[in-house]
């Protein structure tokens, strides 16, 4: 790709545009920022790109650009990204981007929920096997930053979410995978359809020698790749785990108790993505068994944080849609006191009912939708509303008894009270830590 004497327009100032901004300047590129925020959130752009600070759609369509990045942030068809793409030769994100400067090989990764602990199976794999293990896109760092190493690695594991699905063109996964859907961000999309059709996206360039990993079940249909199944319920998939063991072609790969801290069926979906994936890059097993032996999952997600007059106290944080809390709640074999809330995303949780009365013994709901979700799930089990995350955890200590679990588990967004599901895991680390 040549973007020699071309003028490329960034949409957003953050680390994604950023970045952005670096590679098409050292592809020769003529470059301007644009960003809604003042002169304060363009700190940290490469010398020689023209800043725009507080621009407004009125600017935007007088913008002419060859090519237009739009960062993941952004809604890509709403009329602010609408006025900049008005005189755009073209309109693409930061990892298509990418793609067309990067030589390598891409494992691409998507689904609702378990991406980013994929991804960094994934990259811990990649880096054993000497092929790189950059963990990048919706997770690690910007794919461009990583396009810009002195040495850019063989493979990346490229975490790719819906917003940056929407805006590839040419990016081509060696290896796609397909973790779940779920209903999820229908603050942005008109519809769960909508945002299914995005996230298929990961599948459009691939061809017939590229493998598709996909779980077991997930209605998807002409595939060009190779389909490659993997399932916690259906033996008869290509990999199959029951939560402890692993296995392939007949024979054990894995065992996730002897040789992880991972533990949950999720978790063992996640972990035979993973490794389905590297096989398809002709990784071996015992290469695969070296890199995954001790991996601890990340923050935040069913991180044990203390136990605590016999009850436990976990930080899912990441949990920010129904699947996901889902999840959560079916891999506990404790009783749990759940605490549930945040940001009100349009989403439907009356599915989650039956479970709480299977799983829970009590609920807690917090944040902007603290008093709709209350009013719900009080149909099926003790439910209290309260406003603050330090409120939800001290109710929650009073309603646990000894050999039971209490578990943050949000089951939405956290942009009502935090700047994103760290804050929010880390504030409820710090709440349980000073519980006495």
């Amino acid at each position: 790709m040549t973007l020699t004497g071309k003028h490329i327009a960034i949409l957003g100032a953050g680390r994604s545009g950023r970045a952005a901004a670096a590679l098409a300047l050292r592809e020769g590129a003529r470059v301007s920022a644009w960003d809604t925020a003042g002169p304060d959130a363009f700190v940290g752009m490469s010398p020689g790109v023209e800043i725009h600070p507080n621009a407004t759609s009125d600017e935007g369509a007088g913008v002419v650009s060859d090519l237009l990045v739009i960062s993941p942030g952004i809604d890509t068809y709403g009329p602010y990204a609408g006025a900049f793409a008005k005189n755009a030769g073209e309109v693409i994100g930061e990892v298509e981007l990418a793609s067309r400067i990067y030589q390598g090989r891409i494992i691409g990764i998507t689904g609702t929920n378990g991406k980013t602990t994929t991804t960094e199976l994934v990259a811990r794999i990649l880096e054993q096997a000497a092929l790189g293990g950059n963990a990048c896109g919706n997770y690690g760092v910007p794919f461009a930053e990583v396009v810009m190493l002195a040495n850019p690695p063989a493979a990346v594991a490229l975490e790719l979410s819906s917003f940056q699905l929407e805006t590839i063109r040419s990016l081509h996964p060696t290896v796609a995978v397909w973790l779940n859907f779920a209903p999820d961000h229908m603050d942005r999309y008109p519809t769960v359809e909508a945002y299914r059709a995005a996230k298929l996206r990961i599948f459009i360039n691939q061809v017939a020698e590229d493998t598709a990993v996909v779980r077991s079940g997930e209605p998807i249909a002409d595939l060009v790749a190779q389909r490659v199944s993997f399932s916690t319920t259906d033996p008869s998939a290509d990999w199959f785990s029951d939560g402890q063991t692993i296995h392939h072609a007949g024979e054990q790969w894995l065992d996730l108790e002897k040789e992880t801290t991972l533990r949950g069926l999720h978790n063992a979906e996640n972990t035979m993505a993973a490794m389905a994936a590297c096989k398809a890059l002709g990784i071996s097993q015992q290469t695969m068994r070296d890199a995954l032996h001790g991996y601890s999952p990340p923050p935040h997600r069913c991180e044990l944080i203390r136990t605590l007059d016999g009850v436990e106290y976990l930080n899912d944080s990441k949990a920010t849609n129904l699947h996901a809390l889902e999840s959560a709640l079916r891999s506990q074999n404790r009783p749990v006191v759940l605490i549930v809330g945040g940001k009100e995303k349009g989403l439907d949780y009356a599915p989650v009912v039956p479970l709480l009365k299977e799983k829970t013994l009590a609920v807690v709901t917090f944040g902007q939708i603290a008093r709709p979700l209350a009013a719900l799930f009080s149909q099926a089990v003790n439910c209290q509303a309260v406003v603050t995350l330090a409120d939800a955890v001290a109710t929650a200590r009073s309603l646990a008894p000894r050999g039971s679990t209490v578990l943050l588990s949000p089951g939405t967004s956290s942009f009502d009270q935090f700047n994103g599901y760290e804050q929010r895991g880390n504030a409820f680390r710090d709440l349980v830590h000073q519980l006495r």
